[in-house]
Formats: structure tokens, sequence, C-alpha cells
């Protein structure tokens, strides 16, 4: 692994620009959807996208699992905790996600709900052993990223006999989502897509080869991109010259991180604790097949949905916001008549906003709305 400065070197993102400036085709546009919010928001932090040709669009895609679930799952928790008396431990940017009535999970702590933010599964294991007169349960959410450490939690509990520890399972699956995208969704509403900046993180646990089949059945050219600027800009290089060329492959830019197979002890760790759920609701994607993970009835005494009998709940999102719109690509944030407006970090009206892979956070955060945005020669800095 390199030092992190070399993946940042502004003369190099000049030169990677000039590259890119003198591949793309003249009068022909070039959509490419970075699926994971990590890139949008370097996108927009290092400038990078000042550093493209004016036919290179990038398009958000719905890359943050705190933005994606949706609001009945949020209020399904809310529930459990009023109904059940229990210490519910979660990760801190879902606890600000608005969910019916726009009260959230941090509302139910001020509320005196036993609401805790954790850093990890460990901090919920170590709190259930230091309580065990008081049930807890972890509210896990994530790609599949995260699955590995809910797995482990979850077989750390059983092989402890930690009988008041349990697991909202709410983990979903990369390559079911880009296919939603790729398919017709049901409204109709579409953008043209003509590669993909695949996620990186997740892609260190899956490996690449899930993908094969979207740039083969699809003929959608995807490339694995690492997080830091020039990683980005070389993928882009990479999927212009593949469009130019009529390709549809799966490259890897990522290489210093993400092989072909993937983590093969992970993946068989996930697989002996979790299980394909037959369907999950994704906030703007709607009900996705085998999109989500759940508890295996191995270690269903560690599954908070059937030891508290947890019903399904339903909610609709909040009236005027985009959030579903901006997740599918459809919309950016700047075209929600919320955002900016009623709709701040401080006061946020959806999902997006709030996390901080959200896409409406990268655009405030980075004041990529704002008239004067940085210029190409202060850009990657």
């Amino acid at each position: 692994m390199k030092y992190v400065d070399e993946f940042r070197q502004q003369s190099l993102a000049q030169r990677l620009s000039a590259a890119i400036a003198a591949e793309v085709a003249a009068g022909r546009h070039y959509h490419l959807m970075e699926f994971c919010g990590g890139h949008t928001h370097a996108i927009f932090r290092y400038g990078v996208q000042d550093l493209m040709p004016e036919n290179i669009r990038f398009v958000h895609g719905p890359g943050c699992p705190v933005c994606v679930l949706p609001i009945g799952r949020i209020d399904s928790a809310i529930q459990l905790v009023e109904a059940h008396d229990v210490t519910l431990c979660t990760y801190a940017d879902l606890l600000r996600v608005p969910a019916s009535g726009r009260r959230s999970l941090l509302q139910l702590k001020a509320d005196g709900g036993d609401v805790r933010m954790v850093y990890s599964t460990q901090d919920a294991l170590r709190i259930a052993r230091d309580n065990p007169g008081r049930q807890l349960v972890f509210f896990a959410i994530g790609f599949e990223t995260t699955t590995p450490p809910t797995a482990v939690a979850i077989r750390q509990a059983q092989t402890e006999g930690l009988e008041n520890f349990s697991v909202y399972c709410n983990h979903v699956l990369t390559p079911p989502a880009i296919q939603c995208i790729l398919d017709t969704p049901p409204d109709g509403e579409s953008i043209a897509i003509d590669g993909f900046l695949g996620p990186s993180h997740v892609s260190s646990v899956i490996g690449s080869r899930p993908y094969e089949r979207f740039a083969a059945e699809y003929k959608k050219p995807l490339v694995i991109a690492g997080f830091e600027p020039l990683d980005v800009m070389q993928s882009v290089l990479m999927l212009v010259r593949q469009i130019n060329q009529g390709r549809h492959q799966v490259e890897n830019e990522y290489t210093r991180v993400v092989t072909a197979e993937g983590n093969l002890k992970a993946q068989r760790l996930v697989s002996e604790v979790l299980e394909l759920r037959p369907s999950f609701e994704w906030r703007g994607l709607g009900e996705v097949p085998d999109s989500a993970l759940r508890i295996r009835q191995a270690y269903a005494g560690f599954d908070a949905e059937q030891r508290f009998r947890m019903p399904p709940s339903h909610a609709a999102d909040v009236k005027g916001c985009e959030c579903p719109a901006v997740l599918r690509g459809i919309k950016r944030p700047t075209d929600c008549k919320l955002f900016g407006s009623i709709c701040t970090p401080h006061n946020p009206m959806g999902a997006c906003m709030v996390s901080s892979e959200g896409a409406c956070a990268a655009y405030w955060s980075y004041g990529r709305f704002r008239d004067g945005a940085i210029s190409a020669g202060e850009a990657v800095v």
C-alpha cells in the first residue's frame, strides 16, 4: 500500500485530466454512475468533476446503505424500543434519519428510549455483557463490507451463550441493486448509463466476479475504483476507453485491495450465519428480489425479528423529498425543492442529507450547488 498523498497529487491529476480530454469523442456524452457514496464524496471533495470534459457526467447511485433503508424499517426499530423497552445500539448516521412523523432514533433517545451509538459490533456485545438483565438489540446495517462483523458478533454471542443479545438485520447487497438500476423501474423513469464506477470496499469482500454478468448481459462496462481522486480519474479513463472501443468488461483499477475472488474467509463466515431474503424494500428502488440478508435458522435465537415478533412496517417518504429519485440517479440533489431551504444537515428531511455518504450531504458539504465552484486549476490539492 502506497502513501495516500501519492493518490492526491495535483500534477498527476492534471495529466490524467488531459488524457481523458484527449480520449473522449467530440459530440458524444458519457454518463458514468458512481454506485458508492464514498466515490460521490471524493468527486466533490477533490473537485474531480471540474477536471472532466463537459461531456462526461457523473450520475450518483444508491450506494449508501443508510440512504436506501426504507422508513418502515426505522419505524419498526422505534416501536421495538417503545414496546419492549430494549437497549438499541447502532451506528451514528442512522440515528438522525427521520422516520414517520420526522421522528428519528435520536429523538427517541431524547424522549427517554435507551438508544446508543456504537462504533462496532464488539461495542454492542460489550454492552450486552455488562447488562445481563437487559435485552440488547444491534441494528445492523450496511452493504457486503459490514456483513462479516455482524456474522462474527452473532456467532460470538452463541458461543458465549449471550441470551440478551440479538440483531435486527438490515444488510443489503450490491449486485441486485445494480441489476435493478439497469432494469426498467416500475414507474418507467430511467436514465442513460454508459458505465459504472464499481464499489471498492464492497468488492474487497465479494471480489470482481459478481459484476461480470452485468457487463455480459447488459453490455455495460464496470471499473472497480478506489476512493482517492486519482483512483476515480484513472477509472474514468478506463471506462472512456471501453466505451469508445465498444467493449463491456469488468476491469479492476483498485488492484491494491480487490481481487477476482474477494475475501473467501469472510464470504464463508457470512454464508454460515446469514442467508438471502426472498425480497427486501429499498428506498428509491422498491422491492428488490434476493437483495438483502437475514439470519439463518441455526442462529434464530439471535434474530430480533423472530425474538420480538417484529411485524413489517411500511411508510411513505417525506412529502416533497426527492431522495428516492436521487438514489436512482433520476434527479440531482439540487433538483429537490427542499434542498438547502427546508432540508439542511441541521434539519434533514431525508436520509441523503443525513448520511456521511449521501449525495445531498456531499452537495452541501462541498458547496457544489453554489455559484463560483472551484476551478480546474484549484482542484485536487
